[in-house]
């Protein structure tokens, strides 16, 4: 993985407005353990990336959207390669942050999800 590698994240319905993503798409929900699911996109293209997650059941995404690693750099956030539960899954690691930092990255990595576009939406 270098700097450029896109990381992948489903963005659940509930998580968008006017065919917009949220922040809240981008930081964790007290569920996650400050861990923030992405996928490796050196590995996996958006559209087999939805198409793994939508198949389990009760997953749910309107689509995809991407961070790049050097993006999570730039906000301090780590990106492990865990590879669990299938190869080409991460995490991002929101554990040093409180809650008002979770709130400032969130948005940080959502303006740069925006600036790329959607990767992948249902239709």
């Amino acid at each position: 993985m270098t700097e450029a590698t896109l990381l992948l994240r489903q963005v659940h319905p509930s998580f968008v407005q006017n065919g917009r993503a949220t922040s809240q798409a981008f930081r964790p929900t007290s569920k996650d353990e400050n861990q923030l699911s992405v996928d490796n996109g050196d590995k996996v293209a958006p559209h087999a990336a939805w198409t793994r997650f939508t198949a389990q059941p009760d997953c749910s995404s309107y689509g995809v959207m991407a961070i790049s690693r050097g993006e999570c750099s730039t906000c301090q956030v780590q990106v492990t390669e865990d590879g669990d539960p299938y190869p080409e899954h991460c995490y991002l690691d929101f554990s040093p942050f409180d809650r008002k930092d979770l709130e400032k990255i969130g948005k940080k990595l959502a303006a740069h999800a925006h600036s790329r576009g959607w990767m992948f939406r249902a239709e």
